[in-house]
C-alpha cells in the first residue's frame, strides 16, 4: 500500500473552456455578483457610477464594490492583499472577469466612497427584510470597542501631558546643573560636552513647546484628549486594556442574529448611545414599536425615556448606586408622581427645591430632617438628607416594572449581540480599522457588518433561494428611499 498521488506536473491536463465552469452553482461569489450589479450606483453617489466621455476609462465601481465584499467576506482587507487575490484567486478572476486593479485602486476606491459603504449594508438589509430574515420585535443592542490607527503614544490627555512636562521640567533642570559642573571643571576631561548638554536641552523645549501647543488644542477644544494619528479616535478601556480605539454600536435582530443597524461612535462609554441605535433600528426594520434590550451600561434615564417616546420598550437592568449599609436605602423613600414629593421612613414629606443642570437631576429634601429622630439613621451628613431624581426616571420605572414582569427579554440580551461581535473578531479577524476618521472607519465598518449578514444569509436561506429572492424584488426602485 502506497500513498495517494498527484499527477505529474507536466501532464497535459484538459482544462474547462470556461471560467464560468470553476465556480459552483452555490457559490456565494455568484449572489456578489448579482447583488452588485443591482445596485443603482448613481443613487447611492458612488464615484465614477457614469462612465466619462473623455480622459483614460475607469475603472467600473461595480468591479471594485464586489472585489471588497467578496474580500470582506473572506478575510481579505488590505488592498495589497486583494490586488495579489485578483490574480490568483478563481473565484475573484471569475467574479472580476480577469481584471486585476493594482492596490493603490482598490485603496482609493474604499477611501473616496466612504460615505456611499453605508448605504450598500442598508441595502441588504432591506433585501433580508424582504426576505423575512428579521423578526423585527425584538433587537438586543450593545457596543464593542475597536481599535484604531493611532498608538497609545500619539494620545494625549491633560494628565498625561502635564505629567510629560513635569519630568521635561526636571530633566532640564538635571541637565542645567550639569553643564554649570562641566564649566566649573577645567582640568579634568568632562563625560558630557557642553555642546552635547546644550543640544539636548534644546532637543527638551522643542518638545516643551509640543506639549504646551497640545494643551491649548485640548483646552480650545474642550475634549478630554487628542489624538494625533487620528483625531477622531479615542482612548478607551476594553477587556484587553486601555488603547485608542471607536466604539461600534450594533443593534442585533433576535430571528437570525442579524445586525439591523449600527453606529461608530467615539463615546468612552455606552450611556448616550442606547436611544440613536434603537430608533435608527425601529427606522430600518420598518416597524411602528419595538422591544429593545441592553446591559446596564447603557443605564441613563434620559435616553430610556426618548426610547419610550419613539414606541421602543427598553429592557435593561438598573445600575444600582453605591449605597452606605448603615443609612436607610433609596427605597425606604416612597416617590408619589401625583404630589410629586417623596415620603421619608419618618412619613415626612420632601419637596422639589433645585434642579442638577450638570446631572439633569431634581433634588427633593425637607427642613423636618433637622429634629428628627431617625436622622442618624437617615443621613451622615450635617444637612438634610437629599433625594435626587434623574429626567425620565418616570420611564425607567416602567422599563423596570416591564424586567420584573418579563426577565426573559434581558436573558436573550447575550445571545443576541455577542454573537456577531464574536464572529467579526475571532472568526472574521476584523478587530482593528484600517482606515482614519470616522467618515472612512464608518465606511470600513459598513462592509465588515455587510460580510457578517451576507454570510449569514447564506448559510440560512442558501445562495439560490437568495438569487430567486433578488430577481423576485425591485430593488433599484427599493433603493429609490435610500
Amino acid at each position: 500500500m502506497g500513498f495517494v498521488e498527484g499527477v505529474s506536473r507536466e501532464q497535459v491536463v484538459l482544462f474547462p473552456e470556461a471560467i464560468d465552469d470553476y465556480v459552483e452553482a452555490d457559490n456565494p461569489v455568484r449572489f456578489i455578483d448579482a447583488f452588485v450589479e443591482q445596485l443603482n450606483l448613481v443613487e447611492l453617489a458612488f464615484g465614477h457610477a457614469e462612465p466619462q466621455e473623455l480622459g483614460r476609462p475607469a475603472y467600473d465601481p461595480r468591479d471594485l464594490l464586489k472585489l471588497y465584499t467578496y474580500g470582506y467576506v473572506n478575510e481579505i482587507r488590505s488592498s495589497r492583499k486583494l490586488e495579489r487575490e485578483s490574480k490568483r484567486n478563481i473565484e475573484l478572476i471569475w467574479l472580476l472577469r480577469k481584471l486585476q486593479p493594482d492596490h493603490k485602486t482598490i485603496a482609493n476606491f474604499r477611501r473616496a466612497n466612504s460615505k456611499a459603504l453605508p448605504k450598500v449594508f442598508r441595502s441588504f438589509t432591506k433585501l433580508c427584510r424582504e426576505l423575512n430574515l428579521y423578526g423585527a420585535q425584538l433587537v438586543g443592542i450593545d457596543g464593542s470597542k475597536f481599535r484604531a490607527v493611532n498608538g497609545s503614544d500619539r494620545n494625549f490627555t491633560e494628565a498625561k501631558l502635564q505629567q510629560r512636562l513635569q519630568w521635561i521640567e526636571a530633566k532640564i533642570e538635571k541637565y542645567l546643573a550639569a553643564l554649570e559642573e562641566t564649566d566649573a571643571a577645567e582640568a579634568n576631561e568632562p563625560e558630557v560636552t557642553a555642546a552635547e548638554l546644550e543640544e539636548k536641552i534644546k532637543q527638551l523645549r522643542e518638545r516643551q513647546q509640543n506639549y504646551r501647543e497640545l494643551q491649548e488644542k485640548i483646552a480650545a477644544s474642550g475634549a478630554k484628549q487628542i489624538s494625533l494619528t487620528d483625531a477622531d479616535a479615542r482612548l478607551m478601556k476594553g477587556r484587553q486594556g486601555h488603547h485608542v480605539s471607536y466604539n461600534v454600536q450594533a443593534a442585533v435582530d433576535e430571528k437570525h442574529k442579524m445586525v439591523a443597524t449600527f453606529a461608530v461612535t467615539n463615546e468612552e462609554n455606552d450611556m448616550n448611545c442606547l436611544a440613536a441605535v434603537a430608533q435608527a433600528a425601529k427606522e430600518e426594520l420598518g416597524v411602528a414599536e419595538l422591544k429593545a434590550c441592553a446591559d446596564r451600561g447603557y443605564y441613563n434615564t434620559a435616553e430610556v425615556k426618548a426610547c419610550e417616546e419613539a414606541n421602543i420598550a427598553v429592557y435593561m437592568e438598573m445600575r444600582r448606586p453605591k449605597q452606605n449599609a448603615d443609612i436607610f436605602p433609596l427605597a425606604s423613600f416612597v416617590y408619589d408622581a401625583s404630589k410629586d414629593v417623596y415620603q421619608c421612613p419618618a412619613g415626612e414629606l420632601l419637596r422639589f427645591r433645585v434642579f442638577d443642570k450638570q446631572k439633569q437631576m431634581r433634588c427633593y429634601w425637607t427642613k423636618a430632617c433637622q429634629r428628627c429622630a431617625l436622622r442618624s439613621q437617615c443621613t451622615t451628613g450635617k444637612g438634610p438628607r437629599k433625594i435626587k431624581r434623574a429626567i425620565g426616571q418616570d420611564a425607567a420605572d416602567r422599563m423596570l416594572q416591564r424586567v420584573r414582569q418579563q426577565p426573559e427579554v434581558l436573558a436573550l440580551r447575550k445571545q443576541l449581540v455577542e454573537h456577531p461581535f464574536g464572529t467579526i473578531k475571532r472568526w472574521m479577524k476584523q478587530d482593528h480599522f484600517l482606515m482614519r476618521g470616522s467618515e472612512k472607519v464608518t465606511g470600513e465598518m459598513s462592509l465588515t457588518f455587510l460580510a457578517y449578514n451576507l454570510k449569514r444569509a447564506v448559510t440560512i436561506l442558501g445562495v439560490s433561494e437568495l438569487l430567486a429572492g433578488l430577481q423576485k424584488m425591485n430593488f433599484n426602485e427599493a433603493l429609490s428611499t435610500i
